[in-house]
């Protein structure tokens, strides 16, 4: 089965090679012997009724420094590619949302993953309070009276942008902390939409663990160990990787999520616990593949192209 594949992400030029999810997905698709075309979120219009975008055919090789070739740019109408992988990195903002809105016009008959009618409507830190008793106690609310009895009860809390991504923006406020309204103010100043208030979970400083899930069930797991006197634990500000297998209460998470994620056509997620809870569902970038391959001895990308192979070979009987 040999596929026409095309991949909106950021630019390609600017990867982390050793890191990048989306990169090792390219590679594993050209071993295949999948075509693959490139192009960029703006690249992309709705033009008489046909999706189409300004994107460039790749080839991609794991050489640092010279990890891509490109050819000229060409006006495709996505609709002929049998799959169009959705990797821009976030903010999840308007444009983001109006990407899934052209997306869905190929959807499903181009298989779009993750599915853009379901990326849209699961926003990461939305999309966990559809599922009780697996997330922290949470408030979600733009009141800063709301806000501040929520405090009184929880006393150490974390606040953060409900749409912000890879930590910016995220605050731990211990209960002698005098800062609450200024940062409240601040917040409401530079967003629009209400603040998400968490109890903290001192289990951060163990690690965050990023859960890998294809097709709703775990394929794999690292711990990301944030840095002394660092309360966020995302790799690009400093977390370390770490090894790390699933709990018991790990997989009573997965089980509990997994059907939800099948059923809606979000085929390449990545979770996020602390401790015993769910704080996020990452559905639109999700990372994690390379390192997990490292500690695990696996190729998770291997098992993402099969399901993504089956899908499309079903869909066209």
């Amino acid at each position: 089965m040999s596929l026409a594949v095309a991949i909106q992400m950021d630019p390609i030029e600017n990867i982390d090679i050793n890191g990048d999810s989306s990169f090792v997905l390219a590679l594993e698709a050209q071993m295949r012997g999948h075509g693959l075309f490139h192009y960029g979120p703006r690249d992309m219009s709705f033009s008489q009724g046909r999706i189409v975008a300004n994107a460039r055919p790749i080839t991609v090789r794991r050489e640092k420094g010279n990890h891509f070739t490109a050819g000229a740019v060409e006006r495709v109408d996505l609709a002929t590619f049998d799959v169009v992988l959705m990797r821009q990195d976030p903010p999840f903002d308007m444009s983001y949302i109006t990407a899934t809105h052209l997306l869905e016009h190929i959807h499903p008959q181009t298989l779009v993953v993750n599915d853009p009618v379901s990326v849209r409507n699961a926003p990461e830190k939305l999309f966990v309070t559809h599922f009780d008793g697996i997330m922290p106690p949470t408030l979600i609310s733009s009141n800063l009276q709301e806000i501040k009895e929520f405090r009184a009860e929880f006393k150490d809390i974390i606040i953060k942008p409900l749409y912000g991504n890879g930590g910016a923006g995220v605050f731990h406020l211990k209960p002698e902390d005098e800062n609450l309204s200024a940062l409240c103010e601040m917040f409401t100043q530079f967003y629009h939409e209400p603040m998400i208030v968490q109890k903290y979970l001192p289990e951060v400083r163990q690690g965050d663990k990023r859960i890998i899930l294809v097709d709703g069930e775990p394929v794999g797991a690292i711990n990301r160990v944030p840095q002394t006197g660092e309360v966020r634990s995302n790799m690009h500000v400093g977390g370390q990787a770490v090894k790390s297998a699933l709990t018991s209460r790990e997989v009573e998470i997965c089980r509990a999520i997994g059907p939800a994620l099948k059923e809606k056509g979000l085929i390449f997620v990545g979770i996020d616990v602390i401790g015993d809870y769910l704080t996020e569902i990452n559905v639109t970038s999700p990372t994690g593949i390379q390192e997990i391959n490292r500690f695990d001895g696996v190729k998770l990308e291997v098992g993402i192209w099969d399901c993504l192979e089956e899908k499309v070979s079903d869909s066209s009987r």
